[in-house]
């Protein structure tokens, strides 16, 4: 068993691109976790997409072994985690599981508004924060003028900060030395009841469902009898074991430790992360606080392209919650696209790695509906639904108010492109809470409605500022709204997947921009198609896909024209005829390529 005061547990927390995956990577290799010759970059970043996109998806945990300047061998785990606000909710279950966090700034580009949202969750977290500025052997790296920064905007000292660059490896030693003189060991008692935190868990196809925990107090060995508080179920203990970062077995777990645990579980609803894990014989009193449940916030359908492919879809979310505790699905049917799932998103980033992962790890095709938010609809019975679909919209007539969600956006953003961000976001609908300046950069404070932000608004923001801005943001309200549903109509007929809920002034707009596209996207029938944007009764916005036209006078060479007018009467009948009963088949690409309209 290790002893505990040698034992560090801390995160890397940062803003996306500030190098945090890069100094694990050398933590690792000066730790001696991985030769030479298996490093290799981004170590941690496991998962193809987390490579090809480099940013970190997955916080991922690493246990290593250092030998200090005292003489002391000291076991640091490591916690890498990602930067992106969609992916807050893996942040926010690290840091509860550690005691002290590495805040990694980047030389060059300073305080950014992702770092301030995981300082802050560090600082609930009752963390002690060693600063770290990254990057300093770029020729744009101030380091004094970071620093300072540091100061005003997050009121961390930064005179024992650790200077280092990732890349190159300097600085490294300093930064470990660190880790293990100011962050604090953490508490236990080894000889109480077993009391475990479920931090994550993933399917591996040969060992089943494994789980990543911290233990509190106890010790946990193989061939224990164990019970998951949360929902009273028991298993054995398989393995126990900790990544370093190779899986490694050891006997026994003990309090501060973080390791995964395999038991043979059956039923994925067992595993819930937050829950606290305890002896069957000698279960500990009351549970650990465990984690606030996430929220989602971007909601869509997902449905299997070939219709024969949902019960693989099924199985396969099943899989994928279990190691993304923020995803949520339920099954949904849909008339155009048969069935398939609803589900829930803290993000659009979220969403798009979501269905690429179903793609990838499971091999199914998908098509992904409109994404909406979660709107309040208030009837006039007095009774509150929650709308996650926007087909699901009662009555107009029966509706009294539909209320939908504010956030609270932190926007981040040097001075010569203020006047665009400004601009850009009283587009949105947004209202001004706070400007403040940090030398040369803007802070700017804004409550916009989350519908408008759903769409495109971090690809307009990064477009308006020639990627200079960082945004983050939290859910902050519901507020009541003039909210319209939008569908829209092939041959008069509904297409569900399209309709949407969305702001009165902007719904002629938007109408016209997915007609449009719609126009150039159905390919022509034999007779003409008519695609609407309607709210209600109302046609807003129409467009017509003109019919193919089959020549049927070819065979008429000269002669009257009477036989030439007879043939095509009889070819209008025949039209006409057609459009009664005709169905038009919008094809998949269509309707994906309608769903990623953007405003402009």
């Amino acid at each position: 068993m290790t002893d505990l005061s040698k034992i560090r547990n801390f995160s890397i927390i940062a803003h996306i691109d500030h190098g945090k995956s890069t100094l694990a990577d050398r933590l690792i290799q000066m730790c001696g976790g991985l030769s030479d010759r298996e490093m290799t970059a981004q170590v941690l970043d496991s998962m193809d997409l987390e490579r090809e996109r480099g940013i970190t998806i997955k916080a991922q945990t690493v246990r290593l072994t250092y030998k200090a300047s005292d003489g002391e061998t000291y076991y640091l785990n490591l916690m890498d985690t990602p930067g992106h606000v969609d992916f807050a909710y893996e942040v926010s279950r690290s840091l509860a599981a550690c005691e002290g966090s590495l805040l990694v700034v980047d030389a060059s580009q300073g305080v950014e508004a992702q770092t301030l949202a995981n300082v802050y969750q560090a600082i609930e977290n009752d963390h002690e924060i060693i600063p770290v500025l990254n990057k300093i052997d770029l020729p744009a790296a101030e380091p004094a003028r970071i620093k300072q920064q540091i100061e005003d905007v997050v009121g961390l000292d930064t005179s024992e900060a650790v200077e280092i660059s990732a890349k190159t490896g300097l600085g490294i030693e300093d930064v470990l030395e660190a880790i293990v003189t100011k962050l604090p060991a953490p508490h236990g008692d080894v000889e109480g009841p077993l009391k475990a935190l479920l931090v994550d868990s993933w399917y591996d196809v040969y060992l089943g469902v494994v789980i990543l925990i911290r233990v509190i107090d106890g010790k946990i060995k193989p061939n224990e009898k164990i019970k998951f508080m949360a929902t009273g179920s028991n298993y054995q203990v398989d393995q126990v074991g900790v990544f370093s970062p190779k899986p490694l077995k050891v006997e026994a777990l003990g309090p501060g430790e973080m390791g995964f645990i395999t038991c043979g579980l059956k039923k994925i609803a067992d595993c819930k992360v937050g829950d606290t894990i305890t002896h069957e014989k000698n279960p500990a009193a009351e549970v650990l606080s465990g984690f606030k449940p996430s929220v989602p916030v971007v909601f869509c359908g997902l449905f299997p392209i070939d219709a024969g492919e949902y019960d693989m879809l099924r199985d396969s979310i099943d899989k994928l919650a279990l190691n993304d505790a923020s995803f949520e699905a339920e099954p949904q049917s849909s008339t155009a696209l048969g069935l398939g799932f609803r589900c829930g998103f803290l993000g659009l980033l979220h969403l798009e790695i979501i269905q690429e992962r179903l793609e990838r790890e499971f091999n199914i095709e998908l098509i992904t509906t409109a994404p909406s938010v979660v709107y309040h609809v208030y009837m006039n019975s007095g009774e509150k639904i929650e709308l996650h679909n926007p087909n699901d919209l009662p009555d107009v007539v029966k509706i009294e108010r539909i209320e939908e969600p504010w956030i609270k956006a932190t926007i981040m953003v040097p001075d010569e492109y203020l006047g665009a961000v400004l601009t850009l976001c009283t587009e949105r609908r947004g209202e001004q809470m706070d400007l403040t300046y940090v030398g040369n950069r803007a802070m700017a404070v804004y409550r916009l409605p989350l519908n408008e932000v759903v769409f495109d608004f971090y690809d307009r923001l990064k477009s308006v500022t020639r990627g200079y801005a960082s945004f983050e943001y939290s859910i902050d309200s519901y507020r009541p709204g003039h909210l319209v549903k939008l569908d829209i109509l092939v041959n008069s007929e509904p297409v569900d997947a399209l309709a949407m809920v969305v702001f009165r002034d902007s719904a002629e707009t938007r109408g016209r921009a997915i007609c449009g596209k719609l126009k150039d996207l159905i390919p022509k029938q034999m007779f003409k198609i008519a695609i609407q944007a309607a709210i209600g009764g109302k046609v807003v916005a129409r467009e017509t896909v003109s019919a193919l036209r089959k020549d049927v006078t070819a065979k008429c060479y000269g002669g009257d024209v009477s036989r030439k007018r007879k043939l095509l009467d009889k070819q209008k009948k025949g039209k006409k005829r057609m459009r009664q009963f005709g169905n038009v088949e919008i094809p998949q690409s269509a309707l994906i390529s309608a769903l990623k309209i953007s405003d402009d």
